[in-house]
Parts: C-alpha cells; sequence; structure tokens
C-alpha cells in the first residue's frame, strides 16, 4: 500500500506536469497556423493614408458601386463575423467603395449602426482602378465584376498577407478559401468565424511567449546581480 501511494505522488509530481507539457507543445505547432498564400498584398494605406492593413487583423470586402448587392453581404457579414470580433484591439472590417458612391454607403452604415457598434467597421473609397489594383494583389482565382465589386470577404494578417482557411461544409469537404462567400451565411458562421479567431489567437500567443521571455530574461538579469 505504501509503495502504491508513492508511485502516485511520483507520478503527480513528475509525470502530469511532462504530459502537460508534451500538450502545449502540440498547441504550439499545430495551432495558429492558418496558410499565408500571398504576401504583402497592397495596403490599403495607398489609398488613403488614414487606414492601413499593416499591424491590424483585417477582414476585407470589395463593395465597389454596387451597393444594392453589397447591403445583404454586408449585413450577413456583420452579424457573423463583425460582431463576434469588434471587441479584438487587433481588429478591423474594411469595405472598400467606389468614389462617387458615398450617399449610398452612407445609407448602409446608418442602417448597420441602429444595431451595432461602427467602432471598427471602416468604408474606404477609392477609384475603380485603385480597388482593381488591391484586388489583383489578392493573386485569388476570381475577379471582381464590372461593378468593381465581389461577394468575397478576404482575411489579411498583421503583415499584410492574405490567409486561407479551409471548408467545414459537408457539401465542399476541404475546399480552400481564398476568400469567403458573403452570401453563404454557412460559411461565414462556420468557417470564416473560426479563421478570424485562429489569426487573432496567433497572435495573442505569440505576444504572451514575448512577454513569458521577457520576464524570464529580467529575472535571469536580477538574479545575476543578486
Amino acid at each position: 500500500m505504501k509503495i502504491s501511494k508513492k508511485y502516485v505522488v511520483l507520478f503527480c509530481l513528475f509525470i502530469v506536469p511532462l504530459l502537460f507539457y508534451i500538450f502545449l507543445q502540440m498547441g504550439t505547432n499545430n495551432f495558429g497556423k492558418l496558410p499565408v498564400v500571398v504576401k504583402e498584398v497592397i495596403d490599403v494605406s495607398n489609398v488613403d493614408k488614414a487606414f492601413q492593413f499593416k499591424g491590424k487583423v483585417s477582414v476585407v470586402t470589395f463593395v465597389g458601386s454596387d451597393s444594392i448587392a453589397s447591403h445583404g453581404e454586408i449585413y450577413n457579414l456583420n452579424e457573423k463575423i463583425y460582431k463576434k470580433f469588434y471587441g479584438y484591439t487587433d481588429f478591423q472590417m474594411i469595405a472598400l467603395v467606389e468614389k462617387g458612391y458615398e450617399k449610398n454607403t452612407e445609407k448602409i452604415k446608418k442602417r448597420l449602426s441602429l444595431s451595432t457598434n461602427m467602432v471598427k467597421w471602416n468604408f474606404i473609397y477609392a477609384s475603380k482602378a485603385e480597388l482593381e489594383a488591391i484586388f489583383q494583389s489578392f493573386k485569388t482565382t476570381g475577379s471582381l465584376d464590372d461593378n468593381a465589386h465581389s461577394s468575397k470577404a478576404f482575411i489579411i494578417d498583421k503583415e499584410d498577407n492574405l490567409r486561407r482557411g479551409k471548408s467545414t461544409i459537408k457539401s465542399q469537404k476541404d475546399k480552400k478559401l481564398f476568400g469567403y462567400d458573403m452570401n453563404s451565411v454557412a460559411e461565414l458562421k462556420n468557417d470564416m468565424h473560426d479563421d478570424v479567431k485562429v489569426v487573432l489567437a496567433e497572435y495573442s500567443f505569440a505576444l504572451k511567449k514575448n512577454r513569458n521571455s521577457d520576464e524570464r530574461r529580467k529575472n535571469s538579469i536580477s538574479n545575476e546581480k543578486n
């Protein structure tokens, strides 16, 4: 009986911490690895100095001049993505609109503001050529329509990189998502929501890791002085 208790104590003291460490290492290696498919897309700061992709996790959509088609898409994006993440410091929503269609956009913003805190919703105006250039830098298989509009939303990380997800919807299992269909509530709710969360968590994890390293370094220096 004494031997049994001894082994239990040893197990708790040595084996459990080891297993926990292995679990953390597995998490470090497998969590937050949403693939980068295009590095350094054209930053939105090239068309409006008040905004930039750099330093933020951005969800980007191209409204163009088609505010009518975009209204339903933006509503879906607002409900399934924006409202879930606008409280995160590093998150922002970027809607790119063709210059000359400010009035139509103001109507969309007014409707959204009835039930939404618009603090992270950014509507940016650019020429059609500028919208096309930014979209082309994403290097996706799709294209903007004649109204410089796309029904896809994209995830751009803090280094101006386009991230790619993978569909979990049974009918298109394992389909690579270079953009997320805003007309599909399921794709936004199941896939894009999880993928945005992964990218945000990736940076959060890296920040904590750096803080822990700094803390250990400070403690080491302090111990050496003592």
